[in-house]
């Protein structure tokens, strides 16, 4: 199964990053880096799929949820946590990485987890890539089924680095990441899940997430790569 939203986690990684779209971020953020085989690698892929506690066997989440806009709900973004201020990219694709492993449908609905995540994104347009980050949410009638049942997850993250191929790639050539200041980051940890009647589980989790952190700015998130390299 590829990584798609199961039906009992908000951490499927790698919907919605179309061809096109990635093809154009990695133009546009790393050109330079576009000859180094480790880096093409690094952001393409099908993603790593894994199994998820059955308290839900509903279908995984439409399509139509990795294409959509934000919404910006009157009541705020519930349970979603504020955007980290952060300038480390390290430190900040941790602390995302952190968002996109929790939710509870108990005190949050859709479009508030959808606005929520989109706080998170970087403004400059050219380089977000909103898609591969709101695919990771399931369509209304799934998480309508999850918030039936109380849904909710907590994670830990245990490390974030910079992939071996991102560094080789800096390594060649410094000077590539001073355009749009993207860095690619992967992060380990563990998430906790559970939901009504004492029902629960955990899973190791692993993403490879796109930041952007200009100097003397907080981090901003680009994009989820649709695999993760480690």
């Amino acid at each position: 199964m590829r990584n798609r939203f199961p039906s009992t986690s908000l951490s499927a990684f790698g919907v919605g990053w179309s061809t096109n779209r990635r093809i154009a971020i990695i133009t546009s953020v790393v050109a330079v880096l576009l000859a180094i085989a480790g880096t093409v690698a690094l952001l393409t892929g099908s993603g790593n799929g894994h199994q998820a506690p059955d308290t839900a066997t509903a279908a995984p989440a439409g399509s139509q949820s990795s294409t959509e806009a934000a919404p910006k709900p009157s009541s705020g973004s519930g349970s979603v946590p504020k955007p980290a201020q952060i300038a480390e990219p390290v430190a900040y694709a941790k602390a995302a990485a952190q968002m996109l492993w929790s939710y509870d449908t108990r005190d949050t609905n859709r479009d508030q987890q959808l606005a929520g995540m989109r706080a998170w994104m970087t403004t400059e347009t050219k380089y977000a890539d909103w898609a591969s980050v709101s695919g990771q949410v399931p369509d209304p009638v799934l998480w309508s089924r999850m918030a039936d049942q109380d849904q909710h997850a907590t994670a830990a993250v245990t490390e974030g680095h910079y992939p071996g191929a991102f560094k080789q790639a800096l390594a060649e050539d410094p000077s590539a990441i001073t355009e749009a200041y993207i860095y690619v980051v992967t992060v380990n940890g563990k998430q906790q899940i559970a939901w009504k009647k004492g029902g629960g589980g955990a899973e190791e989790r692993a993403v490879t997430l796109a930041v952007q952190c200009r100097p003397n700015h907080d981090c901003r998130l680009a994009a989820i790569a649709p695999s993760v390299t480690q």
